[in-house]
């Protein structure tokens, strides 16, 4: 079993058109031209967006803002409409859409009708949940919107262990779930989506990386991730959720017990030219890293996107990272440069 699957790559590349990949050449270029030149070159428009379809999520994971209800911004829900408005400004350029910021997207009642809208427009979508909203029905709707992968986040092999990461949640739901959506792909025959578990490796479950991956074999996933956890106060980790094993974590441990970012903290950053996120009231950040929508290119409510993307304040921020990304504070904590493991 692999993070790589040749069905789901084939999927993917079948998504390009000539427009779609003549503006991935012209974003990658101009990325690598401000790496060399050490200037804000911006051609073309995002590869990759992702999408917030809601801010609210039922669990309480003590690293999330969703799960800590810690948002200093708006919460709410994405609206189908401005979704469409959103969509048909982007598809020719879009190859690649997230539907997942902060927040459990299943919890959105129009989330399936979104990934409708977005496959009808021949553009390849991807989600991420915990895994408690895949009941019969959403599992069989979810394989027919034509969703091209699902990432179901299983921090445990144990209840306990689980629960002490996925505050408030139930690893027999998530099970459950799994087994619901690979039956009706199967019933279904169904390429998609490509199903993997994502395992974010924390000191409470590092012991349990191979029974994981047993685990998916057992439930017929078609592969597993192994992510690295972000820790917000992670100079003291006060919830002690580092792993000790130092190849599972973003950190590692100085000789005075305190811990320090991997991050080789370089002044480039390849998100900032292919890959923004719209959050649900349809603000514009420059990446995931932004839980809380601190640093706002624009709004998509005054503006088209393109105007934003363009626009002087854009061209600032990729100024300063290729300044000192080390001055930004979103991306302290970036894994960027720090790996992260199929199996």
């Amino acid at each position: 079993m692999t993070n790589f699957n040749l069905n789901d790559t084939i999927n993917l590349f079948s998504k390009l058109s000539i427009r779609r990949f003549w503006n991935g050449t012209l974003v990658l270029s101009s990325y690598y031209l401000s790496k060399w030149t050490r200037k804000p070159i911006q051609w073309g428009v995002p590869v990759s967006i992702s999408f917030e379809p809601t801010t609210s999520c039922n669990l309480r994971c003590p690293e999330c803002p969703s799960g800590l209800r810690s948002f200093t911004r708006p919460r709410g829900m994405l609206e189908m409409n401005f979704f469409r408005q959103m969509i048909d400004q982007l598809a020719p350029e879009l190859l690649y859409l997230t539907f997942y910021f902060q927040g459990e997207p299943y919890l959105n009642p129009d989330f399936l009708e979104m990934v409708k809208y977005a496959v009808s427009k021949k553009i390849y979508t991807a989600t991420s949940t915990n895994g408690h909203y895949l009941t019969d029905e959403n599992a069989r709707m979810t394989v027919e919107s034509g969703l091209d992968r699902l990432i179901i986040s299983l921090d445990g092999t144990t209840q306990d262990v689980y629960s002490q990461y996925r505050v408030g949640g139930e690893l027999e739901k998530v099970m459950s779930g799994t087994a619901n959506i690979v039956k009706w792909k199967k019933k279904l025959n169904s390429n998609t989506p490509y199903i993997f578990f994502q395992f974010l490796v924390v000191r409470p479950n590092e012991h349990q990386l191979m029974e994981a991956k047993e685990l998916a074999k057992k439930t017929g996933v078609d592969g597993i991730r192994y992510k690295t956890a972000q820790i917000y106060n992670y100079a003291n980790d006060p919830n002690h959720l580092i792993p000790q094993h130092t190849t599972l974590s973003r950190y590692r441990k100085k000789t005075d017990g305190s811990y320090e970012s991997k991050n080789p903290m370089q002044n480039h950053c390849w998100r900032l030219w292919h890959s923004p996120v719209i959050t649900w009231d349809g603000l514009v950040v420059p990446c995931c890293f932004d839980k809380d929508a601190k640093h706002r290119m624009g709004d998509l409510k005054n503006k088209s996107f393109k105007e934003i993307w363009k626009q002087p304040e854009y061209l600032d921020f990729r100024r300063k990272i290729l300044k000192g990304r080390a001055e930004i504070d979103i991306c302290a904590n970036c894994s960027e440069g720090v790996k992260v493991w199929g199996d």
